[in-house]
């Protein structure tokens, strides 16, 4: 996206998690991956960290000075980088994009990897975003009935794909409702709107840290099997398509279901899975990647 997801200072180390975490070895190649994100365990009594630029998400839900501070970075980061001030709605949701991004990671990134679906309700959440960091008081997840760590406490086990699939988009829902609640009066956008951006976050972050691990074409299988459509309260589907190169070879992106707004601030630079992007732009950028 043409939005910095993370505003990353100096990569921050891998953290210490608890032995024996079935998150753990997920997160280590999140973070082996992706150094701008590290997820940090805590146990379930630990209270989240406070200060020094962290956010909790259940502040952040409940949309009062929490959330003012939050977005002040991107209000402050909007005039420093561009030289103008965006409108308060998108700055809003440049904000929601910048938490969302990673926080729909701490559940999909598991599932994908190993199988396992975390729940994490906004009061165990809380989020560093200059130094790329999260925090999450991890408890109960779904898994596979194969899966080595079902008879570990908090397992839950569940029949099949399907029903792990299930779980994903539960867990997700269960997170971000609350958050969207918050940020909803600052966006000037109501469900469905919402819901679509939510979705984007879903299939966008999973699809770049695929990428990034070399697994970019099993996660777009996955993800359009976890986003058919019609899975509410998600708005439409991974939405997945090819587009051929100069060469003849074929190149893959997808249609957002929302816009992130940045082209209010920078109408000529919009993202590459964007509505407004024509194909034929999307070919150039893609060309131009695999050329840089």
């Amino acid at each position: 996206m043409s939005v910095p997801v993370l505003a990353q200072s100096t990569p921050a180390s891998a953290p210490v998690l608890p032995a024996g975490s079935p998150l753990a070895g997920a997160y280590a190649r999140l973070t082996g991956a992706f150094e701008g994100l590290v997820v940090t365990e805590l146990g379930a009594a630990a209270p989240l960290p406070r200060g020094e630029g962290w956010f909790t998400a259940a502040g952040l839900a409940a949309g009062g000075a929490e959330l003012d501070a939050f977005l002040a970075w991107d209000d402050a980061q909007v005039v420093r980088d561009y030289g103008q001030r965006a409108r308060p709605d998108v700055v809003a949701s440049f904000g929601l994009h910048r938490y969302a991004w990673p926080a729909c990671l701490l559940i999909t990134v598991p599932w994908f990897l190993h199988r396992r679906v975390p729940r994490f309700p906004v009061e165990h959440v809380a989020f560093q975003r200059t130094a790329g960091r999260m925090a999450v008081r991890t408890g109960a997840f779904a898994c596979l009935p194969d899966d080595p760590a079902a008879a570990l406490p908090g397992a839950r086990v569940v029949p099949g794909e399907e029903a792990l699939r299930t779980e994903v988009r539960a867990a997700v829902a269960e997170h971000l409702e609350p958050v969207l609640g918050g940020f909803a009066p600052r966006m000037r956008r109501r469900g469905r709107a919402l819901w679509g951006m939510a979705t984007d976050e879903i299939v966008e972050g999973l699809w770049y840290v695929a990428h990034l691990l070399g697994e970019q074409t099993r996660a777009r299988r996955e993800l359009e099997l976890l986003l058919p459509g019609a899975t509410r309260p998600y708005v439409g589907s991974a939405a997945f398509r090819e587009l051929t190169g100069p060469d003849g070879g074929s190149l893959p992106t997808r249609d957002r279901a929302s816009c992130c707004l940045f082209y209010t601030v920078r109408p000529e630079d919009t993202c590459a899975t964007c509505p407004r992007t024509c194909d034929a732009d999307r070919v150039a950028r893609s060309v131009a990647t695999a050329a840089g």
